[in-house]
């Protein structure tokens, strides 16, 4: 499969929670696995909270209208809605009272808040089998089309130092390191020790 045998969308395709939900999953586990798992219950988590209008997907074979042709996707934060919602009381209702709370308080170490005229990217989740392919540089073209509409002047992620080929699809797209900051005491409840926070400038139209 090539690019051009890959339409991106703005939203989620009907019927593709369940989709988008395993490839976020296999994307992020190693930071999820904790506080969302395990991975049946993590995946269900996921999909129940979507949020449709903060996804952009890649569908394969152009006009896709069935989730097993979902093969790629990015969220973003905007307006305070993210990709994936759910809030304390959400959690609390799957997991149980007690095991809830301390989930609670592990997805509360990921939290991240858009500064004043900023969008936060929430990650990009490509299938397996499809990656090396391009699919991630259209999802972040699109994910900076929607940033420019919406008047904001960069974009920014964090991206775990265990993970140097998201890091590189990101350089080679005009993101650049601003900070770094390692947090070893994490490796083992998070699954990841260090953080780089990447901004990309947004050109005005």
């Amino acid at each position: 499969m090539t690019t051009e045998s890959v339409e991106v969308r703005r939203g989620l395709p009907e019927g593709a929670a369940a989709r988008v939900a395993e490839l976020y999953w296999e994307a992020f586990a190693g930071k999820l696995g904790l506080a969302l798992g395990p991975p049946a219950a993590g995946r269900r988590f996921i999909a129940g909270h979507l949020h449709a209008d903060r996804a952009v997907t890649a569908l394969s074979g152009g006009a896709g209208d069935g989730d097993g042709r979902v093969v790629g996707v990015a969220g973003y934060q905007l307006a305070g809605r993210g990709l994936v919602g759910g809030d304390a009381a959400a959690v609390r209702a799957q997991y149980g009272h007690v095991r809830g709370l301390y989930r609670v308080f592990l997805l509360a170490l990921l939290e991240r808040t858009p500064a004043r005229g900023e969008l936060v990217m929430d990650g990009i989740a490509v299938a397996a089998a499809e990656r090396g392919r391009g699919i991630g540089g259209l999802l972040l073209h699109e994910i900076e089309a929607i940033a420019a509409e919406q008047g904001c002047r960069r974009i920014r992620l964090d991206v775990v130092a265990e993970n140097p080929r998201a890091r590189a699809l990101y350089e080679r797209h005009g993101f650049r390191e601003v900070r770094v900051r390692r947090t070893p005491w994490l490796r083992d409840v998070l699954g990841f020790g260090g953080v780089t926070t990447m901004h990309k400038e947004v050109a005005a139209r």
